[in-house]
This record gives structure tokens, sequence and C-alpha cells, in this order.
């Protein structure tokens, strides 16, 4: 059975993306169709990039990276969960994303966002930065207004929202078991 992540995109006090990932992970786990886990990026502490080698080396110094990878190389694939701060992924998201290479690559990728405008722009760019790790990320995208499914700060989905999300979980577990074909011939 494929492994999803379902990976927090802040790490701010008083986030309420935790909440949404949360959210994502109960309505994931009601399918049977893969293991979702909930991985915080706050749980690693991560200082601004601070390896001396380019990611794509693989020669990764800091403990905290080498533990980085080692849970992401766990995964066949991911949700990542991402607000929109300044019409962009938040920087520790992007920090995250940015200390490793092998790890991500030919895997599939949903993203839920949300924002006053769902958080559109964050899952545009976010979807340039997931290519260039070669990660196939699915058309759909949960997207959530903090109009409609907050009562800031509070999380509560609307039916469109649940239906966003439903759809991008659709289409991520065909592709992540699609996905795992590539990873083997890759490794032939």
């Amino acid at each position: 059975m494929s492994k999803i992540a379902i990976i927090t995109g802040s790490t701010r006090p008083g986030r309420v993306n935790i909440d949404v990932a949360n959210w994502v992970l109960e309505r994931a786990q009601e399918r049977n169709d893969a293991q979702y886990e909930l991985v915080d990026i706050a749980d690693f502490n991560f200082p601004v990039l601070d390896e001396a080698m380019p990611a794509g080396y693989g020669q990764y110094a800091n403990e905290h990276t080498k533990a980085w990878a080692a849970k992401i190389a766990e995964f066949d694939g991911f949700i990542f969960v991402t607000g929109e701060y300044n019409h962009s992924v938040p920087a520790a998201l992007t920090n995250a994303l940015s200390y490793l290479s092998a790890e991500w690559n030919n895997k599939a990728a949903g993203i839920v966002s949300y924002g006053s405008a769902m958080g559109v722009r964050a899952a545009e760019h976010l979807r340039g930065i997931l290519s260039e790790l070669q990660i196939a990320h699915v058309q759909k995208t949960g997207l959530l207004s903090i109009f409609t499914d907050f009562e800031y700060p509070n999380f509560k989905p609307s039916e469109q929202g649940i239906s966003s999300v439903d759809a991008m979980l659709e289409q991520l577990v065909v592709w992540t078991k699609a996905m795992s074909t590539i990873r083997e011939s890759a490794n032939v």
C-alpha cells in the first residue's frame, strides 16, 4: 500500500496550518486506499538552509537534514498544506523543500491551499518548486477560503472545500501508484 505524507507548510506560532493538516489527515484516513501520516516541518527545527553542499549531491552534513531525508524517503507521495503568505509559499515550506533532492524525485504530490484567494498563488508557486524537485503534482487542488472555510482562527471546511480536497485525493492516490513504476524503472 502506498504511503503518503501530509506535510505542513508553516511553523508560525498560532498557525491554522496544523489544524488544516490534521483535518486533511482525518479526511484521507477515511479512504482506506493508502497509508497517511502527518509530517510537521516544525518538528525538524530547520534553520535557514545551512548545508554547504547543494542538495543534489546528497552529502548531508547536519543531523536535522539527515533526519529530514530519512523521513521523506519513507514516502511514495505527498500532500503539501500551504497557506498563502505575500502571494506565495510560506518561507518555512520553501526552506524545508530546499534541503533535499533525491528523496523527493519521482513521487506524486497534491496540494491543499488556503487564503483570501484560496491560496491559489501559493499553490501555483509551489508547483514550480515541485517540478524542479521532480515531483509529479496532480492537477486537482484542495482549495480553502479564509472567508468560507474558517471562522478565523477556527477551521470549518465548507462543502466546496471538502469536495476540492476529495477530488485531489482521488487523483493523488492514482498518481502515487503510477509513480512507483517510474521509480522502479529508474532503479533498474
